[in-house]
């Protein structure tokens, strides 16, 4: 194993069944590209021109309410949309099918200045609650048949708002990334009896060589086949299929869980750390799906510092995933941090 925090090698992703070409050796070179600027924090809890403080006004003329806990709406600009015809077209080797469905925006906090990591555990809590709402909601919905549940956080992930906020996405068709889970998880099901990624966390559990955080329901760990940097997931001990199954202890476990990761992701450099992460958890088509075990991932883009980050170009887009750095490694600088974000240390 030490060869390979030294050398090139692939790791194999379990839930997908695809591999990712890990490069250590490359975090050597000299970096002359690009330096982003780094994400900072919003020092006011209400900002006049912002579309998603409370009582304010958005783009679609829409106003909001004076909300004072997690407050979600329709997107006044959704990719999916709920009332469309239901057609197909057809010629040859073109293809093409209508795709309804509902867009979704999660407000986190009517204060404009909170992100994850300096909230509260009891507000993380509300947040996961209202997650669960939605779930619940939109996928007793007909022609609904999968809900994807995500935020990105940050100007570098293409964060159109700093209101700390997150995004769900309610659609007809089952994405690419979840049919490839459904796969690869329910051919473990049918020869084991029990979850994958159960399995996979136990052996993670065992070796301790990448689990960063853990507590009564809730294990936050680097996956093996890690492809961004600090590549994260939260999994749950037990075998919950959706974020609707899990109990009241649970959902406040996951809070503080959620907290403590993203705390751990703002001390690495001493900024607010950008990332996209969402929830992949069972289809809402009708379908028992006992192979499902949720789980929540992070993918942050930052490799060398608050300003130099991983790019997904050239080799990655027409080859094959690649990291620069191991997964043992990423795991070591995490588990370093503290659990009190640095912004209370200065």
């Amino acid at each position: 194993m030490q060869d390979f925090n030294d050398n090139p090698h692939r790791r194999f992703n379990i839930l997908t069944g695809e591999w990712v070409l890990v490069s250590p050796h490359r975090t050597k070179r000299p970096w002359q590209g690009k330096n982003e600027e780094p994400s900072k924090f919003s020092e006011v809890p209400y900002e006049e021109s912002c579309y998603l403080c409370p009582g304010n006004l958005r783009a679609s003329g829409a106003i909001n309410p004076d909300y004072d806990k997690p407050f979600s709406f329709t997107n006044d600009f959704s990719a999916l949309l709920e009332d469309i015809p239901k057609t197909k077209y057809r010629d040859n080797l073109l293809k093409a099918d209508a795709e309804i469905g509902i867009c979704k925006v999660v407000c986190f906090s009517p204060n404009h200045s909170l992100t994850l990591p300096i909230m509260k555990v009891e507000e993380i809590t509300s947040v996961i609650q209202l997650w669960q709402e939605e779930y619940i909601n939109l996928g007793n919905m007909k022609d609904i048949n999968y809900i994807q549940i995500f935020e990105n956080k940050g100007a570098i992930m293409g964060c159109s708002n700093p209101h700390p906020h997150g995004q769900i996405w309610a659609q007809g068709s089952i994405p690419e990334e979840i049919k490839k889970k459904t796969k690869e998880q329910k051919k473990y099901w049918e020869v084991h009896k029990k979850s994958l990624l159960g399995s996979y966390l136990k052996q993670e559990l065992e070796l301790k060589k990448r689990v960063l955080i853990e507590n009564d329901h809730f294990v936050a760990l680097v996956p093996y086949w890690a492809i961004w940097p600090y590549e994260t997931m939260i999994i749950p001990r037990r075998n919950r299929k959706s974020i609707d199954q899990l109990t009241k202890e649970e959902l406040v476990s996951f809070a503080e869980i959620i907290k403590s990761l993203t705390t751990k992701y703002d001390n690495i450099f001493k900024t607010s750390f950008p990332y996209s992460a969402g929830i992949h958890q069972a289809p809402t088509d009708g379908s028992a799906h006992e192979e499902w075990h949720m789980h929540m991932s992070f993918y942050p883009p930052l490799l060398r510092s608050a300003t130099v980050k991983k790019f997904m170009v050239g080799y990655e887009m027409f080859a094959n995933p690649q990291r620069d750095i191991t997964a043992e490694q990423a795991a070591k600088i995490i588990i370093e941090q503290p659990l009190e974000h640095y912004s209370l240390q200065l």
